[in-house]
């Protein structure tokens, strides 16, 4: 085992170690009394179901971190890297094509070890908490068109990134980084109207007091609007949410059917003018630069260590190759990515407070945008106490009860 191997495998176990802690950490932090604020909103009978539902998806997801690693370290040290290289090889297809080959039956093999994890998920977990509304139908549709989409969108792009690293030489990173770039400015533009629809409905809105209440809200902040769309979420699931997509005459503005059956209109728009704040305040405009120049310091690390002999000699491999070191480099490129996400959550937790601030001073009614926070958190069983350090590695959004007080404040 070279240093290269120790690494990556030290960078394994010290993320399982750190996760695993923070679980210990927050779960430490349940208690049957109900805070203060959700007293009204969340019963007792409700509360103890949401200990229990962050209890059995923790310990779930304890198994599953495991399962994965193990095999992860069974089929690394049992040189399975190698056999499947050899094997790849042998179809004499050419470095490209070899390296969808490579590339595809590990994807493939990770996709079908997980599929018991996410049928158990889903229709023993969620099922139990009385979240699923997912049939086998739905579910096993859902994976074929995330298959098809895999091969007609991302075959194509992983084919282009393997020639560019096969032929371009020295340059290859940087046109990756503009080919892969543009595909993914591509993807926000047709994903509302071309992607997203094949796995819901996308209804608009029907005339009412909602969506006038809606559409007056947003000419009152100067934000161009067509349409509010009602999404099928409950096909799938009791769980409810909003969401904001897309860019110039594509962007959409999704409510699940879930979320209007559980609240007020006061409460939908100031849900809404949240998600408006994010646009306005320009955050997913920042967070897309953000992330395309990771994508660039990550392609150019990995021009620098694709063709490393250190970097194939701890997987064993006996030949270098483009799809091979990718893979690899993937591996040990996880540390950066690790930071970069805990960067990226912190900036993130920093931008919901912005976006809460927008819609309270936009709104002039903080209490809808507290009062439907609570009915989310209690209707998605979400843990209301969670540990700091739980909260620093995973979370995205500040906890509910830190946003609601600042929205009281503000």
């Amino acid at each position: 085992m070279n240093f290269i191997a120790v690494i990556i495998l030290l960078t394994i176990v010290a993320d399982f170690v750190l996760h695993t802690l923070a679980d210990v950490l927050n779960l430490r932090m349940l208690g049957d009394k109900v805070p203060e604020p959700f007293q009204g909103v969340y019963d007792t009978e409700r509360y103890r179901q949401s200990q229990e539902y962050l209890r059995v998806n923790t310990r779930f997801g304890w198994i599953t971190a495991l399962f994965d690693i193990s095999v992860l370290f069974v089929f690394w040290f049992g040189k399975g890297f190698l056999f499947l290289d050899q094997w790849s090889r042998s179809w004499n297809q050419g470095p490209v094509l070899t390296g969808l080959i490579y590339i595809g039956i590990l994807i493939a093999f990770k996709t079908i070890l997980s599929l018991p994890f996410s049928i158990y998920a889903t229709f023993v977990i969620e099922e139990r908490f009385g979240f699923n509304k997912t049939t086998w139908r739905i579910f096993a549709t859902d994976m074929l068109k995330g298959l098809m989409l895999s091969i007609l969108l991302g075959g194509p792009l992983l084919a282009g990134v393997l020639a560019f690293f096969e032929y371009a030489g020295s340059n290859a990173w940087w046109y990756c980084w503009i080919v892969v770039t543009i595909f993914m400015l591509i993807i926000q533009f047709i994903a509302p109207t071309w992607i997203m629809p094949l796995f819901n409905k996308f209804e608009p809105l029907e005339d009412g007091e909602l969506k006038h209440a809606i559409m007056s809200y947003a000419q009152s902040v100067k934000f161009s609007l067509k349409n509010v769309f009602v999404i099928d979420g409950s096909r799938r699931s009791e769980k409810s949410n909003a969401f904001f997509t897309g860019f110039g005459k594509n962007k959409r503005i999704a409510l699940f059917d879930t979320l209007i059956a559980q609240h007020t209109v006061s409460e939908l728009v100031a849900v809404l003018a949240h998600e408006i704040g994010h646009y306005k305040k320009k955050h997913i405009l920042q967070t897309m630069i953000i992330s395309f120049a990771e994508l660039g310091i990550m392609l150019f690390l990995l021009s620098l260590f694709i063709s490393y002999q250190g970097l194939f000699d701890a997987f064993y491999m006996e030949q270098k190759s483009v799809y091979a070191g990718m893979i690899f480099f993937g591996m040990l490129y996880s540390p950066i990515e690790f930071f970069l996400g805990i960067f990226m959550q912190m900036r993130s937790r920093k931008n919901e407070y912005e976006a809460d601030r927008f819609a309270v001073e936009t709104t002039q009614d903080g209490s809808s945008l507290a009062d439907a926070l609570k009915k989310l958190s209690a209707n998605n069983l979400s843990n209301l106490i969670p540990h700091p350090f739980y909260v620093f590695l995973n979370y995205s959004h500040p906890p509910v009860l830190k946003r609601i007080r600042a929205i009281l404040n503000s």
